[in-house]
């Protein structure tokens, strides 16, 4: 394909004939960084991997180095393009997706780090959240942002930093400081510090943003006393909004795609029109609805959130948020050393005909929707004497499956749509055996695509079609392509069963912690 790609982003130039090959998607996730090739059909020809530093310094606190975090994600992809010996000058585009609420702040100037990177798993401003709970402010938060008032978000956090680190809020009052998302931080020092933006998908998860305005919002930044000159500049998902230094790639390439891990997934997924909904299996579970134009408001504590944003406008989705569901694999492997290696899952799993009483409610980090406990604790019920290793393992298993059927019954009454299929996508819907229990607990078919690395996937398409690579969006959902459907097999009297003593296992988790 030879096209004429011209554009000028922040003074950055990048014009003449090249032969575009490639789309690169960097997908900075929660336990590791990737980068990953696409070409024109969207399959994957290359990808490089790279896990890095989990931080616990307290019980309920995570963190991540935030320069561990940029120089992951920037060795993968020279990794990638080496692997696969393409040259920079072959790539149309460069797209990013991320962990979305994780929060860095950082010097203006020097592009220093003032404190590790605050995970989206991290509880620490719980309290916080109460004390505005209590002063009545609940309301507004959930009115403007369309979230709940949960230290799962962007905002608490950064006030947090502010009020905890020596000096910081003097220099953030200052204008010395900014805020961003992991996608800000790292368009900011692939960039050289030229470009400090963030897309409306990643905004809106902040506690900042008013999705229906589209705008940082004054009355939200005084309630969480965050100064208006830290905020990155909120740009489409789709458009170029920076060009990535030739230092880093060999070339200046532009960055045209920017959208938050989940509704990455959801456009990576196909599920572009109204009423289609993907859940993604990843560190958390996290399931979308896209409503399309219209920013559905949830009465069964789900989230109202932006979907993306192109040129024609916001586009919104209804999300349910799991917070452990794959890492509850990686907690059997690395805390309980139950398993070696996370593939080992699924046939100790099989080992049992089913899950002999247990149930596992995987609430390391408190629950999320739609039960939004931030003081659940992990819990398990039903042991006996003859619990095997592999009845832990398929309880785990269906913890998974459990949490999102409770956030797709939420999504249906909300949506006022049944659902009939359910697209699925990332590392564990590899798992054929969640994949089967998902579809029998739902009682619906589960669709898994070909390529199920699909939140790098939507960065490339956003990405791509900004640059012309692709030409629209008929076009790229016709690159979704079933790999294979998992049908419900369950009978109702056994799914009934297994819900009742699923939420009675849920209520011995509740409000562990003591305030």
């Amino acid at each position: 394909m030879t096209a004429i790609v011209s554009y000028d982003a922040k003074c950055c130039k990048f014009e003449g004939e090249i032969m575009l090959k490639y789309v690169l998607a960097l997908d900075q996730g929660t336990t590791s960084s990737r980068a990953i090739l696409f070409d024109r059909n969207g399959d994957i020809i290359r990808m490089a991997q790279q896990e890095f530093t989990q931080h616990y310094p307290q019980p309920g606190w995570v963190e991540h180095n935030p320069n561990e975090l940029f120089d992951s994600q920037f060795s993968v992809a020279a990794r990638c393009l080496a692997q696969a010996g393409a040259d920079a000058s072959e790539i149309a585009a460069v797209g990013i997706t991320n962990q979305r609420e994780t929060t860095i702040v950082w010097n203006r100037r020097t592009g220093a780090p003032v404190y590790n990177a605050i995970v989206w798993q991290d509880r620490r401003t719980a309290g916080f959240c109460d004390e505005l709970r209590a002063a009545g402010k609940e309301a507004i938060f959930a009115e403007k942002t369309g979230l709940v008032l949960d230290a799962y978000f962007s905002g608490t956090k950064v006030r947090w930093i502010l009020d905890h680190v020596p000096g910081a809020r003097a220099q953030a009052e200052a204008g010395e400081l900014l805020f961003g998302t992991v996608d800000s931080w790292l368009i900011w020092n692939f960039t050289k510090g030229m470009r400090h933006v963030t897309d409306a998908s990643n905004a809106s998860r902040t506690l900042l943003f008013n999705i229906h305005t589209g705008t940082w919002d004054d009355e939200l930044l005084d309630l969480l006393s965050i100064p208006r000159s830290m905020l990155p500049e909120v740009v489409p998902s789709s458009g170029v909004m920076g060009v990535m230094h030739p230092e880093f790639l060999g070339a200046g390439l532009p960055i045209a795609g920017d959208a938050g891990d989940q509704q990455a997934a959801t456009y990576g997924n196909a599920c572009l029109h109204a009423g289609m909904a993907k859940n993604t299996y990843g560190t958390g579970c996290f399931l979308l609805m896209h409503t399309g134009s219209q920013a559905r408001k949830s009465a069964n504590n789900l989230l109202t959130t932006v979907a993306w944003k192109r040129a024609n406008g916001l586009e919104y989705a209804l999300e349910g948020s799991v917070f452990i569901a794959g890492a509850v694999v990686q907690w059997l492997r690395d805390g309980l050393q139950l398993i070696s290696e996370a593939s080992e899952i699924e046939p100790l799993a099989a080992s049992v005909p089913d899950n002999g009483g247990v149930f596992f409610v995987p609430a390391f980090a408190g629950l999320g929707a739609p039960y939004w406990d931030q003081y659940a604790r992990g819990t398990l019920v039903g042991l006996t004497r003859g619990v095997t290793r592999g009845h832990l393992a398929r309880a785990a298993i269906e913890s998974i499956a459990l949490q999102t059927l409770d956030i797709m019954a939420c999504m249906e009454k909300d949506s006022g749509v049944s659902l009939s299929t359910l697209r699925v996508d990332g590392g564990a819907s590899r798992n054929n055996m969640l994949m089967q229990c998902q579809a029998n607990v739902l009682g619906v078919p589960v669709e898994r695509p070909t390529v199920t690395e699909t939140t790098a996937l939507g960065a490339a398409f956003l990405a791509g079609l900004a640059v012309g690579f692709w030409e629209s969006e008929e076009e790229v959902g016709a690159l979704w392509k079933l790999d294979r459907r998992f049908e419900p097999v369950m009978s109702a009297d056994q799914r009934e069963k297994l819900l009742h003593d699923w939420h009675r296992a849920v209520e011995r988790s509740a409000r562990w912690i003591e305030e």
